[in-house]
């Protein structure tokens, strides 16, 4: 091995391009002065307590003073990182090398037609199309949002719903990225798009079996709560659509879809904890909803039909874990439920997909993946088998009834994402596609998945997932990048990306800490993660960090967090908690001003969140939010470098929390690390909407990241 090696005049180049970087780093950060925010003291007072914000100002996206104070931050940004403007390229190009360009997905057949969705090189968004009976015959391009989208900064095309005859196709369409969508109609026989626009939607909507009348949600202008469920009549104005359903319960979010059986028009209303359908048979389009079973507090149902009956998947009876029950067509109230498939304490029951002679059932036991494949008859059953524990898999685009294969996805931490279809009769298995990795580089033997449990202050034992390339020194010299969300049940889990490939490869060790407010180890890891247990979600996030320090694999100068949106309150609640075991922290769009939030019930979201954090009216849940809420935690103490991202539009978090986050930091912080805002002028809570554009966003962070370790292009 060589210890030592004479420079060259290459080694003695680059020497002088790193000093040449570090000197202009220098200059730039003395150069910057970041902006003071002007303080106008807002008395804030509940429950005889009196919070003083001195940055409620910037809660309005149309005074001009906010709109100087974010671009002055943002001029901040650009000047101090101007000399990582060429590796934030190079990264973006490194990325964007790795993906292939003209790609397109998996056909599915639907009524006749194959569909796709394809991209073209060097374009940013997709082409959706269809293929009538076989492949072989000419593509119909559906809609190509490259060209819907030329004119607009921001672009997004969902919901895209195909009338039975497939002659008409509806779609919504969002050029703000305030996830308001209006929605149009297609005639797919002349190519014309309906004028008449149909505002304020949440851009789903579907078709009864008459190709005349279209069911579609809209939001509540204010709050942009989706409460109201509309019938529309084709080749009536929006103007004269029918109210056919309005969740007045502002804890409540109602939304409208078909049964995959196509039988059923099925409209839900779901809070946190409760949830309740209302179903009309497709082919009655002008009848009237009926209640599948009332709501019940603490009752939470979804519902599947098949043939003459209604599955229907439960926590009923205090099944924690959920189980499957059933009923017939018409006696549908819980009362009337019957067992079909019982609650097992230790595996969370997550889904079911109906076929004609099976249904397969999507669960999670010891925080994994599974699926059980059964046969009606029940002389059969099996698992799929998968060996590793750092993969995910599930259930792809499965709309055909009368069909023996299952089409899935799987991927590991290491291995990149497969659609695969099953034969559950045979066993045997067809890999349609797997993503593919360009390059030259990548190689999955190359890196190291595992999975680790740290003990948590409470005697709880918290999963983590982890990968870095297998030279990666394991001795606490290495950068580490940990990632976590922790909120609604929702479960991170440990997926591959192409994009994270910069990282390891510079020698980062990346890890995903399934802490308590996520559902990988089933509902009861949720419970006890939310309301009045939330901290712990905190406190697991920092104690899987003491945990990876221990362990040497980074150390506290060399270890770095990541979290957005309800995930960035992890990041502010950490960095307020144990601010000494990180040297760069990155949130993103990050909910930190929780309380005040919380109290705004004209901000989306609000009330119907009251199930996950509380509601600060109540005196018990306004105390123990103010004990984590970062922005009223912050202190006069040194903080870790941080970069905070914001979108103006953003509909969810608004804008203003991170803005009087990074305002109130920059006053109280006493250390001199870097404090960055970072705001999207265009775009919402998603950040950009080209598939490229999104990389050079995660640019910014990873180069803010290696900046740090002193790397360089």
């Amino acid at each position: 091995m060589i210890r030592y090696q004479k420079p060259t005049l290459f080694m003695a180049a680059c020497l002088t391009f790193v000093l040449a970087c570090k000197k202009e780093k220098t200059q730039s950060m003395e150069e910057n002065q970041p902006p003071v925010a002007k303080k106008i003291a807002k008395e804030l007072t509940l429950h005889n307590d009196t919070r003083v914000d001195n940055y409620y100002w910037m809660n309005d996206r149309t005074d001009q003073a906010v709109l100087d104070y974010l671009t002055e931050e943002n001029d901040y940004y650009e000047k101090t990182t101007a000399h990582t403007k060429d590796f934030q390229k190079a990264l973006f190009e490194e990325m964007k090398g790795r993906i292939k360009e003209d790609d397109s997905s998996v056909p599915y057949k639907l009524n006749g037609y194959w569909y796709v969705t394809r991209y073209e090189t060097n374009k940013e968004y997709p082409i959706f199309s269809r293929h009538e009976e076989t492949l072989d015959n000419p593509e119909q391009i559906l809609f190509d949002c490259n060209v819907l989208a030329k004119d607009h900064e921001f672009f997004n095309l969902r919901g895209i719903s195909i009338s039975p005859d497939n002659t008409l196709a509806s779609f919504g369409v969002d050029t703000i990225s305030r996830r308001q969508y209006h929605i149009q109609i297609k005639n797919l026989k002349t190519g014309e798009v309906y004028p008449d626009k149909i505002e304020n939607t949440t851009g789903t909507s579907v078709w009864a079996d008459d190709n005349k009348t279209l069911y579609y949600t809209k939001k509540d202008p204010v709050t942009l709560r989706s409460d109201r469920i509309y019938r529309h009549k084709l080749g009536t104005a929006a103007s004269e659509d029918e109210l056919v359903f309005h969740e007045k319960d502002d804890t409540y979010s109602a939304f409208v879809y078909k049964s995959k059986s196509r039988k059923y028009i099925i409209i839900g209303s779901a809070s946190t904890l409760t949830t309740e359908y209302r179903i009309l048979e497709a082919n009655q389009p002008d009848g009237t909803f009926r209640i599948f079973s009332e709501r019940k507090r603490g009752l939470e149902y979804s519902i599947s039909h098949y043939a003459d009956t209604f599955y229907i998947l439960t926590n009923k009876d205090d099944a924690t874990n959920f189980k499957l029950m059933q009923s017939n067509l018409t006696e549908t109230d819980s009362s009337q439920w019957q067992e079909f498939f019982p609650i097992r304490e230790d595996v969370l029951l997550e889904d079911i997909e109906i076929f004609k002679e099976y249904y397969v059932l999507s669960e999670r036991e010891n925080g994994l993946n599974r699926m059980k494949i059964v046969r009606w008859d029940g002389s059969d059953s099996k698992f799929l088998p998968f060996d590793s524990e750092t993969y995910v898999a599930g259930t792809s685009v499965n709309l055909d009834f009368d069909t023996n294969i299952l089409r899935y996805y799987f991927n590991e931490m290491g291995t990149p994402y497969s659609v695969v279809d099953y034969n559950m009769s045979t066993g045997e298995k067809t890999v349609l596609k797997q993503q593919e990795v360009l390059g030259g580089k990548f190689a999955s033997e190359n890196y190291e998945t595992k999975r680790l449990w740290a003990p948590a202050r409470d005697g709880k034992k918290i999963p983590i997932s982890l990968i870095y390339k297998k030279d990666t020194p394991l001795d606490g010299s290495s950068p580490l990048l940990q990632y976590a969300y922790g909120s609604y049940g929702s479960t991170i889990d440990p997926y591959f990306s192409s994009v994270r490939l910069s990282l390891l490869d510079r020698g980062f060790v990346y890890a995903i800490a399934h802490i308590r407010g996520g559902e990988y180890l089933g509902r009861p890891w949720y419970e006890d993660g939310k309301l009045l247990n939330k901290k712990n979600t905190f406190t697991d996030f920092v104690d899987c960090s003491k945990f990876l320090i221990a362990e040497k694999y980074t150390s506290a100068e060399h270890l770095y967090a990541m979290g957005g949106s309800a995930g960035g309150l992890l990041m502010g609640a950490i960095v307020n908690m144990a601010p000494e075991l990180y040297n760069g922290v990155i949130a993103a769009v990050p909910f930190v001003d929780v309380i005040t939030t919380m109290l705004d019930d004209s901000i989306p979201l609000t009330t119907g969140e009251y199930d996950e954090w509380g509601n600060p009216n109540d005196e018990e849940y306004y105390k123990y939010i103010k004990t984590y809420s970062p922005y009223d935690n912050v202190e006069e103490k040194a903080y870790p470098n941080l970069y905070v991202s914001t979108g103006l539009h953003d509909s969810q978090v608004q804008y203003w929390e991170p803005a009087k986050w990074v305002a109130k930091l920059r006053e109280m912080k006493t250390d001199d690390n870097l404090l960055f805002l970072d705001t999207n002028m265009d775009a919402g809570h998603g950040g950009a909407s080209g598939r490229f554009e999104s990389l050079k966003e995660t640019a910014k962070e990873y180069a803010f990241l290696l900046d740090l370790e002193g790397k360089t292009p």
